[in-house]
């Protein structure tokens, strides 16, 4: 039987779902990149096809409950499920007095209701295996409101919350609900596109290797069942916190 991971909220190659796609796959694992952009899900598969491991991709909007199931519904009919990582989010600096309605929305579907779709397909499928992994993608907005992120801390410690409830619930029945609290700049295509500066102002690791961040994930998921951790934070060395 093949035993798959998915990874959902995959962009660029030089991202967080890339790089956590290529950890999975370097380890045995069929990988399932999914995201809303084929051109972007194509090169990853490609890359990782390339080191001789084994990947394919399925277009799907994480905030479409039809979208998730026909996902999940694909996946079993293929194989085991070991791993699911929700790393589905965007941010944006908005200030409260110019926050709309439909962007608070628009956040909490992304960073907090895709979880929950994703995690009523997961669930069900590693319940009737026994076993799986589902591990979500928090930040320091998981943990504190500042100002100007309403609407992403909003969402993100929602996100928080759904997972701590599910550890809690579905640990004892062999499944283990994560969370990794991502605090820190992501040296990655999206930062450096708009502002490389930054990341170069921050000097040697100062900013989070999306490759070394995969690593911490995949070391969650590979845990035994006797020393399993819920939460993780990660951020580099000289951030302030």
């Amino acid at each position: 039987m093949t035993k798959q991971a998915l990874i959902i909220g995959v962009g660029a190659l030089n991202g967080l779902g890339a790089a956590l796609a290529r950890r999975f796959a370097k380890a045995g694992l069929e990988t399932v990149v999914s995201g809303r952009t084929q051109e972007k899900l194509d090169l990853v598969v490609n890359q990782i096809q390339d080191a001789g491991d084994t990947a394919r991709a399925v277009i799907a909007d994480a905030t479409r409950p039809d979208d998730i199931a026909a996902l999940f519904e694909d996946i079993a009919s293929k194989g085991s499920l070991e791993a699911v990582l929700y790393n589905a989010g965007n941010n944006a600096i908005i200030p409260f007095e110019q926050l709309t309605p439909e962007q608070f929305e628009d956040f909490w579907r992304l960073g907090c209701m895709g979880g929950f779709l994703t995690a009523k397909s997961a669930i069900p499928i590693m319940k009737a295996q026994g076993s799986g992994s589902l591990i979500f993608t928090g930040a320091s907005g998981s943990m504190r409101g500042r100002p100007n992120f309403v609407h992403f801390a909003s969402a993100k410690a929602g996100l928080r919350m759904l997972a701590q409830s599910l550890a809690r619930e579905y640990g004892p029945q062999g499944i283990h609900v994560a969370h990794v609290i991502v605090d820190g700049i992501i040296d990655g295509e999206r930062v450096r596109a708009i502002a490389p500066e930054y990341i170069e102002s921050l000097g040697d690791d100062g900013a989070i290797d999306p490759d070394e961040m995969a690593e911490a994930f995949w070391q969650v998921h590979a845990q035994p069942r006797s020393t399993w951790t819920h939460e993780l934070d990660i951020r580099p060395f000289k951030e302030n916190w």
